[in-house]
Order: structure tokens, then sequence, then C-alpha cells
């Protein structure tokens, strides 16, 4: 079967959670079909990364992506017209040519879009099922549900609406879609009644890439992945060090906090300064330092989807300790798998206690690895998307990935 793929983050370095999502798809694609990718790209992309996507993909189209940065008065003006102010700002011309021609040379028997940026895309390609992987419209909704003054309640709402009449305009061109938890499948339910195929598609993790020696653990260190450029996290950390880590210091005053990922200096100076507080910025894989920490700490409390990190702390048998946020839409239960907790304070508490009890770590490490590899492991949840895109195409004849030569266009 021949697939064409359109992404909307080039899939490699694997550093967030949307690339991890991305890159384990595509692998599971290609080990049975004929991927053709057509990507976008945020920042420069060399040869020698292009060469290994060639290695999976019978194709490989980059275009640079258009960044959206709102105008004063858009958002009035955008209220008059049908799609999101986004959507026509970042219209890309070149990556809808390099759909079509690669349309016309692959002739895919499926289209799959990966996220909702790239879907309009898909709708360039004629005479092929059409799937939209990754639909996420919780963030949004959240947003709107979450104001409290009436001023910003109306403005979040309007914003709400636009998205959401938009997504049902764009699900009449899909045969599926797939989003990543079930609160996220009913939240689409309710936008587009009229679309059946909406399947639940859980983020995953490397199960077996995570089976291995990490190294000793460093006692009293907790540890949270995650870019400052990303507000949810910038949010987390915030909070994280003003209002639970203080009290945490107090029973524990040797206690590491260490963040990984991008954390410019001025995003790191609106933090407030602490002591035991540490920044290692980008880390190509930040695995080794999950593994050797005694516990990963997650105190979202914004941001849509699934989170990964907690998936990948699981299956690397580091405990975890979140908000409900934070393992919103995930099958992991309170003191079995993971300890959750609703304020500061219950916050604290479950970190002292996790950080003072061995037997408790061991035991939360243990069933965190089992529960991963049951339910979240990526060898499985790539499997169930080929079958999927296999039913999308059901006349299709399926024969195993054919080695082409591999083509480019960057």
């Amino acid at each position: 079967m021949r697939i064409l793929a359109l992404t909307s983050w080039w899939p490699e370095p694997a550093n967030n959670g949307s690339r991890l999502r991305i890159a384990n798809l595509l692998r599971a694609l290609a080990q049975k079909h004929e991927v053709h990718l057509v990507s976008f790209r945020q920042e420069a992309v060399s040869a020698q990364q292009i060469q290994r996507m060639l290695r999976i993909c019978a194709s490989v189209d980059v275009v640079p992506q258009r960044v959206w940065r709102p105008q004063p008065g858009e958002q009035i003006v955008s209220l008059w017209r049908s799609e999101p102010a986004s959507v026509r700002a970042t219209w890309n011309p070149e990556f809808a040519a390099r759909v079509g021609e690669r349309a016309t040379d692959a002739r895919p028997d499926v289209v799959v879009a990966f996220q909702i940026d790239t879907a309009p895309y898909a709708l360039h390609v004629a005479r092929a099922p059409r799937l939209l992987e990754e639909l996420e419209v919780g963030n949004i909704h959240a947003h709107y549900v979450n104001q409290t003054s009436t001023h910003r309640r109306l403005r979040a709402w309007l914003t709400w609406r636009k998205h959401a009449s938009y997504v049902q305009r764009l699900l009449r061109h899909f045969d599926a879609c797939t989003v990543v938890s079930d609160n996220e499948q009913q939240l689409v339910r309710r936008i587009a009644p009229e679309m059946e195929a909406i399947h639940v598609l859980p983020n995953g993790a490397d199960v077996h890439g995570c089976a291995r020696d990490w190294g000793s653990p460093e006692p009293d260190t907790l540890i949270y992945p995650g870019a400052l450029t990303y507000d949810a996290n910038f949010d987390a950390v915030k909070y994280f060090i003003s209002e639970i880590f203080p009290r945490v210091r107090h029973v524990r005053p040797g206690v590491r906090f260490v963040v990984t990922g991008a954390a410019p200096p001025e995003l790191r100076v609106a933090l407030p300064q602490a002591e035991g507080v540490h920044f290692t910025g980008y880390v190509d894989d930040v695995r080794s330092l999950i593994a050797r920490s005694w516990c990963e700490v997650v105190p979202l409390r914004q941001g849509g989807g699934t989170r990964l990190k907690v998936l990948e702390a699981l299956a690397l048998g580091t405990p975890v300790v979140s908000t409900p946020k934070g393992v919103e839409g995930l099958d992991l239960k309170q003191d079995e798998h993971v300890l959750i907790a609703q304020t500061p304070g219950e916050f604290a508490a479950a970190t002292v206690r996790l950080l003072e009890e061995p037997e408790l770590r061991s035991r939360l490490a243990s069933a965190g690895r089992q529960i991963v590899a049951q339910k979240y492991d990526w060898s499985s949840i790539g499997q169930r998307l080929v079958d999927l895109v296999a039913a999308l195409a059901p006349h299709t004849v399926v024969q195993s990935k054919r080695h082409l030569p591999g083509q480019i266009s960057v």
C-alpha cells in the first residue's frame, strides 16, 4: 500500500511530544507499507537527517513552516470569516504544491494528515481515503471553560466556536480521525456528530528502548522534562518552584529539582529564584536523566492531550507525582501506578512521601512499567494505526514495503 504522510513537525530529533508520536507512528507505517513524506520543518534540516528519514520513507519533501504572529485587531476582523486567523495566516502554497506533486507521482492509496495543521493540504489529494491523525480540540475548549471574567470568557467562547465550526467542516472531507483519549473523542463527537469513525489512539512509550541500565539513581532528585518555551511547561515549573518546592525542601533540605529542555534567559528570570533548582537546557536524550531521578513531578495545570513525559517516566521505572491534569486521559490509578495530588500541600506531601519510602518507589516503578507495557507500548499502538489505515483502503492489495530509491525535495 502507498501512503502519503503529511506532518506538521519534522520527525527528528524526537525532542517533544509531537515529534515523538509522529516518529514512532511513521516508523510503524513504513515497516509494512510504502510511505511518502511531506513535512513542515521548524528549523534547518541536515542532509544526514534527511538520509536517515529516507531509510524508512520512499520519498521526502521538506518545506519551511510559516510562523503565525497575531497582529493587533486581527482577531476582531477574523470574527467575520469562516476560518480561524491562524489557518489563513499560515497557509503555505509551497507545501500545497509539494503535496499535489507527490500525490501525482506516488498515487497514494491513503493520505494520513498528522495533526490539524496539515489537514487542509490533504484535501488536494483526490480519489484517496483520508485520515486525520491526532485531532486535538480539548486545549481550546478548556481555555474557554476555565475563563472567569465575562469579557475573557466571551472572547474565548468566540474562539472556541470558530475553531469547532472549522473542525466540523474539515471532518466532512475525512474518512476517519484519531484522538489520544476518551475525553477528546467525546468532545469531537459533540462537534461533529456525523463523523462516526473517531478512533482513540493513545500516546505511548518505547518500552524496549527504555529497558536498559541507565546508571545509578541520584537520591533526592526530582525532574521535570519540558521546554519553558511552551506555556503549559512554564506555568507548571513556576507553580512548582513557587508553591510546592519550598514545602518539599523544608522536610528534605538537600532535594534537587532538575528542569530539562529549552530555558531561555528571559524566561528563567521570570521564575522565582530558589536554591536547588537546576536547568539543563536542551538534552539530546533525556531518558538517562529521568531514569536516574527518584521522582518525576508533573505539576501541569493547563494544556491538552496526554503526556508522553508521564508514560516515558513510567517505562523507565521512575515514579511520578502529578496533578490530575498531568495524567488526564491516561488509565492510571492513584497509589497504584502514580501519586495524584490536587493542591500544593498535597503535591508536596506526596513528593516527600515518595522520597522517604523506598518500598513505595519500588512498587510504583514496577506497576508503572507493567501498565505501560500492557497499554501504551508504541509497537502495539503503531500496529493499531497500521490496521486502521489498511481498513480505509480495503480494495488495496497490501504488500510488504518495496525498497525504492529514495527521492528528496527540500
